[in-house]
């Protein structure tokens, strides 16, 4: 059969004036310590300034790009915050989040020492206790805990974690199966779709070297990884390269690209296999690229065992097998034209190997099987060879690196139901957002609840079942809220603790911006600066603010009370590698790691007379790796590949038998093999089963989904919405460019740029409803309403309705709570599991040691839309189905602004129908999960047996 080499067939790239996409101007990294800047302030004085130049990292969203915060070395402030130049991800570039991190350090209404609340919870009245309190009553709660086995009833709860590591260490030297992550919220079903590809769950686009670009999400010139991804994705514009955007909404992203395609929620899977079919049927695949990397031979020995395993037939039978999903029906289900489809997909074909693509929120987690878009996006990058090649996209884990600390505990021999539940053995991480109804259902209780840089009520769906479950004591014994700032969720906790901003505290991070790796090192900038002019500190606190610390040196101190003497086997993990038996310090810890488990690093310093430490300090960030493609083709070593067995049907290498000593078969994957033979050479492949990209899934067949073993289509749970029956989709996924989830919430400059909280629609679904800009419109959903002002604009699709996820702030105090900048003062009232807001006032001046908020102007404080959404978790990947299936209606006589109603038990009532669709575990040998699937703090290998 004859296919035809995917070449890139683009115009030829042009050199951009900076070729490495660095800032062209900057403060040399010489003149850090003494940067000399005129007082802008003083203008037409010339009156000269001395800063020290420090970096660290923003924590503003994901991407972690490189800052510089410009320190006043007479009165000891940041006086300002600009992009990093030497670090590899941003280049010197922050976007408007950035700066804006100078409005949270000085935000007058941050949280400055510790607080314990008295009375009940949620009644608003709170203490001032020194951290020496709060760390004993915690520990001796935790220290209680372990030593009477209940070790699932402590869990840490995080939200965007903005480190690599650290957490997951110290949640091990606790022995406790505690990690609770927001992801299922976020990007569960997207990382599901690419797991079962690669064996990695999320893809690394060579957006800058591409010759055609495709997304399916808005959210990558507005959040994921925007900064960074947002300059690469211009910068292939400029060199010739087309982007298409699928999105219902016409996103900053989309109205730059080359073609707009605005599929109908749901369609997305059919759009895409539409293009993948003619991909096949016009033979435009690399061949050779098929043959050699995916595991058609085991699809054809399973699914058609009466056929002779031959590229050849298994190239007819996957033809015959999407010929059905054509151009036409693709138009019919999407409402994206046919020609636009064809069009787009001869472009993907032309592109070749220098195919970008990208799926993370968007699609994927706004419908039901919303795993199957990023399954079949990825699909065209393997048709095309588009996988670890220039321009194209690679397993996220080639461009990101996370190095070892000192010692590492060894995995925990507990398995926490309450947040890996048997109903979801392929969920890709955990069920945090149904925390609440399991509580109820008396699956378990938590003594110990953390939760940090997370708000669930106000960003889980149904956060009235959050308030009720964190009320009652019997189910949540204490509940400490790591936060800067007031919020939703904290005003429900027993401890509010004031963790460090951005520039106020340690981390270590590596993401997937481009083809290469690089380490970041945030640092907390005034301990920085104060140990520069000889003046040492002990604590973060010491430098930071009032008495705001540190999670990192929180977590040492908690630890160390728990197991005071050594008993409980925790301590000895938190003991300086450099003072046998004494307690480490931050500095000990990450100097350990930069001088031992960083490549590369310890010879960078030593160039510059530097320690591995210092040099971290000095410039904030480490460049590891560049150019980094088609690490699937590397040879194994000789080394690895000793005493090992190659399997004769599947190419799999195998690890030496002694690796098998005590495993049970089910429990033997990935990791008990070192690669894949193929043409007679053994090469590290991806980590999956199969070593090789996996169209056929024999982990979904196995665990009872054969049904969806490859890409297909799913029907989405809002498919039957039709404006002409009185239902709408509401889009509730999206996010401004300007705004970061709840963490925005305490800049100023970002509440003043995006304010306003619009639902929108188009003018044909206005005209039917009889509402026009700013009118109120009534969203009903299954288990309540909210009352939202209409915006009618062209720049969203009919029949479908959205509004952005970030807005919608509110407080039950008038002088406290969740910030004032961004809030409403609401009335809370429920009675038998009905509860009502209304807003009583909305954002308006306040006094405060901050002159600007006497001059706000803007009222708007939005609509708490996702208090109104029931819990709808799909079956395979767990991932919240985030569209709603709406009515509307315009606004009566008596609805306001700002109004929710929800009724939870009537979500209590979805939970169960959505939970009734799972195929539960256990699977294959008694086990919870596949033990190849990506797990955070993976246990023990004995714990994922199931017992009665």
């Amino acid at each position: 059969m004859a296919s035809r080499r995917k070449e890139p067939t683009g115009p030829t790239p042009t050199p951009l004036p900076q070729a490495d996409g660095r800032l062209a101007q900057y403060p040399p990294p010489d003149r850090w310590d003494d940067w000399v800047e005129y007082e802008g302030s003083r203008w037409p004085e010339k009156v000269a300034k001395r800063y020290m130049l420090i970096p660290t990292v923003c924590f503003n969203c994901e991407a972690a790009c490189g800052q510089l915060a410009y320190v006043d070395t007479e009165s000891l402030e940041i006086r300002k915050i600009e992009g990093n130049p030497v670090h590899p991800g941003s280049r010197g570039r922050n976007c408007a989040k950035g700066p804006a991190t100078m409005n949270q350090i000085q935000d007058p209404e941050r949280i400055l020492y510790p607080q314990r609340r008295v009375g009940a919870r949620g009644a608003g009245k709170w203490e001032r206790v020194s951290w020496d309190e709060v760390l004993d009553d915690i520990a001796g709660r935790m220290r209680k805990a372990l030593i009477e086995n209940r070790r699932n009833e402590i869990v840490y709860h995080v939200g965007r974690p903005g480190e690599d590591g650290y957490v997951d260490r110290v949640l091990r030297a606790w022995g406790v199966d505690g990690h609770n992550s927001h992801t299922n919220v976020c990007s569960a079903a997207a990382r599901v779709g690419y797991a079962l590809w690669m064996g990695n769950d999320r893809p690394s686009p060579d957006y800058a070297n591409a010759r055609f670009t495709l997304l399916i999400s808005s959210h990558l010139d507005t959040g994921h990884y925007f900064n960074p991804h947002a300059q690469r994705i211009i910068e292939g514009k400029m060199r010739g390269a087309k982007i298409a955007v699928m999105d219902p909404r016409l996103s900053n992203t989309a109205s730059r690209a080359d073609y707009w395609m605005p599929t109908r929620p749901g369609s997305e899977p059919a759009v895409l296999l539409a293009m993948a079919s003619m991909i096949l049927i016009e033979k435009l695949f690399d061949r050779e690229f098929l043959r050699r990397w995916v595991n058609w031979d085991e699809y054809m020995r399973s699914e058609h065992p009466h056929v002779e395993s031959t590229l050849d037939n298994f190239l007819d039978v996957i033809t015959e097998h999407y010929a059905q999903f054509t151009p036409e029906l693709a138009e019919k289900e999407s409402g994206v034209p046919a020609a636009t489809i064809v069009e787009v997909a001869h472009q993907i074909a032309r592109a070749g190997s220098a195919f970008a693509a990208h799926n993370w929120r968007a699609a994927a987690s706004g419908n039901q099987g919303g795993w199957q878009v990023s399954r079949c996006l990825f699909f065209l990058n393997v048709l095309t060879g588009s996988v670890g090649t220039e321009g194209g996209t690679s397993p996220n884990w080639w461009d990101k690196f996370v190095p070892q600390p000192f010692i590492a505990p060894p995995p925990q021999k507990v398995w926490n139901p309450l947040l890996w539940p048997a109903e979801y053995p392929l969920s890709h991480h955990e069920l945090s957002y149904l925390l609440p109804y399991f509580l109820k259902e008396g699956r378990g209780r938590l003594e110990v609840y953390f939760t940090r840089v997370y708000n669930p009520v106000w960003t889980n769906p149904d956060g009235f079942s959050w308030i009720e479950a964190l009320s009652d004591e019997s189910m949540v014994g204490l509940h400490a809220a790591l936060t800067p700032t007031w919020s939703e969720t904290a005003w429900f906790a027993d401890y509010v603790l004031p963790m460090g901003l951005g520039p106020e505290r340690h981390d270590t991070h590596s993401y997937e911006t481009h083809a290469g790796t690089w380490l970041g090192f945030r640092q907390p900038v005034m301990r920085v600066a104060m140990e520069k002019l000889g003046r040492p500190v002990q604590f973060t606190y010491e430098a930071n603010p009032g008495e705001v610390w540190e999670e990192d040196e929180f977590w040492i101190e908690l630890s160390w009370r728990i197991d005071p003497d050594g008993s409980l086997g925790v301590r000895r993990w938190f003991e300086s590698p450099y003072r046998p038996g004494e307690k480490v310090t931050i500095d000990e810890y990450y100097r350990y790691m930069f001088e031992n488990n960083v490549p590369g690093l310890p010879e960078k310093a030593a160039k510059e007379g530097l320690t591995p430490l210092a040099y971290m300090r000095k410039y904030g960030v480490v460049e590891i790796t560049k150019h980094v493609y088609a690490l699937h083709e590397v040879p194994v070593s000789e080394a690895a590949l000793e005493g090992t067995r190659t399997d004769p049907i599947s190419g799999v290498v195998h690890k030496p038998p002694e690796a098998y000593e005590g495993k049970p078969f089910p429990l033997i994957g990935p990791h008990d093999s070192v690669g894949v033979e193929i043409d007679g050479v053994a090469r590290a492949g991806f980590p999956t089963p199969s070593h090789k990209l996996e169209f056929f899934s024999k982990t979904m067949k196995d665990w009872g989904w054969g049904d969806q073993a490859i890409p297909g289509t799913w029907r989405s749970h809002i498919a039957d919405a039709d404006p002409q029956n009185g239902t709408w989709i509401l889009v509730p996924t999206f996010r401004l460019p300007t705004l970061i989830h709840t963490r925005s919430g305490n800049a100023k400059w970002l509440n003043e740029i995006t304010h306003r909280h619009p639902l929108w629609i188009h003018p044909s679904d206005a005209e039917r409803l009889a509402v026009g800009d700013g009118d109120l419109v009534k969203v009903v959903t299954r288990t309540g309403h909210f009352v939202i002002r209409a915006w009618p604009t062209e720049g969203i699709r009919p029949g479908v309705v959205a509004a952005s996820h970030h807005m919608g702030r509110w407080r039950l105090d008038r002088g406290m709570g969740t910030d004032r900048w961004v809030s409403a003062l609401v009335n809370l009232e429920h009675d038998d599991g009905v509860w009502r807001v209304r807003q009583l006032e909305g954002v308006k001046p306040f006094e405060s040691s901050d002159p600007d908020s006497s001059r706000v102007w803007w009222t708007d404080a939005g609509v708490h839309q996702n208090l109104t959404f029931p819990p709808q978790p799909d079956p395979v990947s767990g991932q919240h189905s985030w569209h709603q299936l709406v009515r509307l209606e315009k606004a009566g006589p008596h609805d306001r602004y700002g109004d929710v109603v929800v009724d939870t038990k009537k979500s209590f009532e979805v939970y169960r129908e959505w939970l009734a669709m799972t195929r539960p575990g256990p699977g294959p040998g008694g086990l919870r999960r596949p033990t190849w699937f990506f797990r955070p703090l993976k246990p023990a290998p004995e714990a994922y047996r199931a017992t009665e």
